[in-house]
């Protein structure tokens, strides 16, 4: 489940998505393309991209008909998949995706809240003052929404879970004995975006925030939804205050992160991970399962399951230790 709540306006003539990104090639004037997708999820009849040597192995994978992506890297797709070449893989990837879902590049104010009193979940759920309700919401029963919160359009929330005061939400799915704190913004667009002298082009977010049971999120905090991906916060996992979870980053299970840790986007953590206040961890990196990682440090490349680090760049600690006697 990737975009349930943006629409999909394909399927589109591949030469005409050519076209309009000023890519031209005949060899597939007739061809449909139903969607864009990773290179995870896509399917036949589908178009992905391929940017990094990182995701090689994915793409040996891929089942899309199609992949953008550069010269170099055209020989990492299987026979089913044809290359289309592009020095500009992730620009031409934003424009393909904004012209199937087009609704995705803004995030203005949700003109269809109500007022809670205004609408069915007032007999099912203990509210504050002043909150506002989107359309696709769905709220399970024992739940709590403090003052001044707002949960936008397309936000489904389990069973037990509790929502703090003046918190915003939308294109999320939030399981079941989740606590969300005070002051959250989640499933927002990501910072993603193509410089540009006279207009950046923004990079459509279509993916959502997917919580799973038992989460606590703290004060303050963001999580922004996925861009072709969904952002994912795994079962048992407690964030403190202030943490900033960026675009399509995939969290495991029973993870702990302390205060003001900051994640790039599509950066993945294992399961039982511990993160000291006020690291930093970079984007498309790997962090194994019971790995610890000390505060302030700055993770730079992917570290294997079972790792100690601490440091910029984090390092072994045993070694940071030494280094720092």
């Amino acid at each position: 489940m990737i975009n349930p709540f943006f629409k999909n306006t394909g399927p589109y003539n591949l030469n005409y998505l050519l076209k309009a990104i000023d890519l031209k090639d005949n060899n597939y004037l007739e061809d449909k393309i139903n969607d864009i997708k990773d290179l995870n999820s896509s399917k036949k009849n589908e178009i992905t991209f391929l940017h990094s040597r990182k995701y090689s192995d994915l793409a040996k994978k891929t089942k899309a008909s199609y992949c953008l992506t550069s010269e170099n890297f055209k020989s990492f797709l299987p026979n089913n998949c044809k290359a289309i070449i592009t020095d500009k893989v992730l620009l031409h990837t934003a424009q393909i995706t904004k012209i199937f879902y087009p609704d995705s590049i803004t995030d203005n104010y949700d003109n269809t809240v109500k007022d809670i009193n205004d609408t069915e979940l007032k007999k099912k759920v203990k509210f504050g003052k002043n909150v506002l309700i989107g359309e696709n919401v769905k709220i399970g029963s024992n739940c709590l929404i403090g003052h001044n919160s707002i949960i936008e359009k397309n936000v489904k929330i389990g069973d037990n879970c509790s929502i703090g005061s003046n918190v915003i939400i939308r294109n999320s799915l939030i399981n079941n004995n989740v606590h969300i704190l005070d002051g959250c913004v989640i499933g927002k667009k990501g910072f993603g975006f193509f410089p540009n002298k006279d207009n950046n082009f923004r990079y459509p977010q279509i993916g959502i925030v997917i919580i799973e049971d038992n989460v606590e999120i703290g004060c303050g905090s963001t999580i922004d939804r996925g861009s072709l991906s969904n952002t994912i916060i795994g079962k048992n996992t407690y964030l403190d205050n202030q943490i900033h979870i960026a675009h399509n980053v995939k969290i495991g299970e029973n993870c702990i992160i302390a205060g003001q840790v900051g994640f790039a986007g599509s950066s993945i953590l294992g399961n039982n991970v511990m993160i000291g206040g006020q690291a930093g961890i970079s984007g498309h990196l790997k962090i194994g399962s019971n790995v610890q990682i000390g505060g302030g440090s700055g993770v730079i490349k992917s570290i294997p399951d079972n790792s100690k680090v601490m440091g910029y760049p984090a390092k072994d600690l045993k070694n940071f230790i030494r280094e720092n006697k």
